[in-house]
């Protein structure tokens, strides 16, 4: 057996076996990634290889966005901002049967759309208008499948911290022409879920409640209009070439800290606690990207990409067969792996693959994102799942029943993302971002 084949088995086992004995997912990646240095180089050139990789992976400054923007969304969590986002959803889904559910679905894009977190966006909808729906009759198993199934779309609608990732992992490719892929995509998944939420409301008896008055309107959307405009000024500066998208996430962090004391919702006391659930969040994220640049060595080393590559094109020629191939491949990853690790891990393997007939990208790291927001509201490692599960205070499995249909709205929204380029590449190719 060559070295290069019996590094790629040594670190394949390796993540294997460590797993499914309980290994964390960095830990495994890093420590069986070292290991198959090993098998290449002596002991002190591996270590010296890996500690040089490890520090490679964080040595991005498009990666410095991620930090501000997780701080960002938890200061809009914590600051008030959530509450008045919630307002100015519900304007827009009030006449709708199911209007706070329908309202549930719209917030979770707006502040998806502003903290780029679908854990962050399920688990403040779902605390402030879970009990809203309870006293409306909803049952509490509606509730959290309509708060889990529409979560991720703020992953989808800008700004993303795994399309930075992707940006990081790809190479050339443009985080501004991401961010704007991310739009109808991430408007497609929320839409769907809110006409199967319409259709299921209705069934249920769960009707809407009347309007409001001009005055009421234009009350709640002054409130509303500052944290709107959070939007506005990051993605509209990011694409004007104002700044960079890191850049930007340092602005949405100032902006929305000024605008949470200008609502009183944040106290100085408050900041440290933030700003530890922040550093958490941001170091296993960094963590992951540096152990998967000690594997993506390995990988490259022992050719492990291009022998898929030719296995996949060996079964099949046809861009359909090996697209839906990815797309199951990719489902199936998500169900037990976090989408960081699994973005580092299938980018080198699958883009090199589907731009040899053409295939932009931009599109490409749109589909697989999406199929990877799918694993983040399926067991048994779902983040989202699980949050909207502890918020909504109901069960896994009393859940999953109600997520299938939402489920097989998501995968159609899915489809047609991967076969229908112009989805995801029609904005971003109209501002100039792609050719």
């Amino acid at each position: 057996m060559s070295t290069a084949a019996l590094a790629a088995l040594v670190m394949v086992v390796g993540i294997v076996v460590t797993l499914s004995i309980g290994f964390p997912i960095g830990l495994s990646i890093g420590t069986s990634s070292a290991a198959a240095i090993m098998v290449i180089l002596p002991f002190q050139q591996a270590m010296i290889t890996a500690a040089q990789r490890f520090f490679t992976g964080a040595n991005s400054f498009s990666l410095l966005a991620i930090p501000f923007f997780v701080l960002a969304g938890n200061i809009m969590n914590n600051g008030g901002i959530a509450k008045r986002l919630i307002g100015c959803a519900r304007l827009v889904a009030h006449r709708l049967p199911g209007d706070l559910a329908q309202t549930n679905i719209v917030a979770n894009m707006l502040f998806g759309a502003i903290s780029g977190s679908g854990v962050a966006a399920a688990s403040a909808m779902g605390s402030i208008l879970g009990p809203m729906e309870k006293e409306e009759g909803y049952s509490r198993e509606f509730s959290a499948a309509v708060n889990i199934a529409s979560g991720p779309t703020g992953m989808m609608i800008p700004p993303s911290n795994i399309m930075i990732v992707y940006s990081t992992v790809a190479g050339s490719v443009s985080i501004a022409a991401l961010f704007m892929a991310g739009y109808v995509p991430g408007i497609l998944w929320g839409v769907g879920c809110m006409v199967l939420t319409g259709i299921m409301a209705y069934k249920r008896g769960y009707i809407s409640h009347g309007g409001y008055s001009i005055k009421e309107a234009l009350k709640i959307l002054w409130e509303g209009l500052p944290s709107l405009l959070l939007i506005v000024i990051v993605i509209g500066g990011i694409l004007k070439g104002v700044f960079t998208a890191t850049e930007g996430s340092a602005i949405a962090v100032v902006y929305s800290l000024v605008l949470s004391f200008i609502y009183r919702n944040l106290k100085i006391k408050d900041l440290p606690k933030i700003l530890l659930d922040s550093v958490k969040t941001t170091a296993v994220v960094e963590f992951l990207v540096c152990v998967s640049s000690i594997m993506s060595w390995v990988m490259s080393f022992a050719k492990i990409p291009q022998m898929i590559s030719s296995a996949m094109l060996g079964f099949s020629s046809n861009p359909i067969v090996l697209l839906l191939i990815m797309n199951l491949v990719l489902l199936v990853v998500g169900t037990f792996m976090d989408p960081t690790p699994a973005v580092l891990i299938f980018t080198p393997i699958f883009l090199p693959i589907v731009q040899s007939w053409g295939m932009n990208a931009v599109h490409f790291g749109l589909m697989m994102v999406m199929n990877l927001c799918v694993g983040t509201i399926t067991p048994p490692v779902g983040a989202i799942l699980f949050a909207g599960c502890k918020i909504g205070n109901v069960k896994i499995e009393q859940v999953i029943r109600m997520l299938l249909p939402f489920f097989a709205v998501v995968v159609v929204t899915l489809l047609m993302v991967t076969f229908i380029a112009p989805l995801s590449m029609a904005i971003p190719t109209a501002l100039g971002l792609v050719g």
